[in-house]
Order: structure tokens, then sequence, then C-alpha cells
């Protein structure tokens, strides 16, 4: 039970990391936004993205926003914090 909910969580960081690449490359080509793939990534990684557009906005000289990289990195520290307590815990 245990060795399965170590994988479970960690499929889910690793779906959610794949979400945002996707959203990533999907932000640099113009394509049909009203596809329900395109959606679907775009619903489920926004508020996360948005939590960090809060504190690092798009340059208005550079057509280039960070805040992905921030959030990527903020997912990874969380995924280390969670496995470390689970570690502990367990």
């Amino acid at each position: 039970m245990l060795v399965f909910l170590v994988q479970f969580i960690h499929v889910a960081f690793r779906i959610y990391y794949f979400l945002l690449m996707a959203n990533i490359i999907l932000s640099w080509v113009p394509l049909n936004r009203g596809n329900a793939i395109t959606t679907f990534i775009y619903e489920m990684t926004e508020p996360y993205l948005r939590i960090f557009r809060r504190f690092l906005p798009p340059s208005p000289g550079l057509p280039v926003d960070f805040s992905p990289i921030l959030a990527i990195f903020s997912l990874y520290i969380l995924e280390n914090l969670v496995f470390y307590l689970l570690n502990i815990l367990l």
C-alpha cells in the first residue's frame, strides 16, 4: 500500500510537469484555443501559473514569460518536500 502511494504521488507530479511543459509549448504555437485538449491543459495549469505571475509578471519589453520557470522550480521543491516528509512519517 505504501509503495502504491509513493508511486501515485510520483506519477501525479510527473503528469503535472508534463502539463506545464505542454502549456509552455502551446503558448509558442498559435493553435485553436477552443480545442478540448488545449482547453484542458490551460484549465489545469493556469491557476498554478497565475500564482507566479503575480510575483513575476511578463516583461513589458520582452515577449517572454518567466513565471513557468519559477513554477516548475517550485513544483520540484514541493515534490522533494513531500517525499522527504513521507520518508520521515512512514
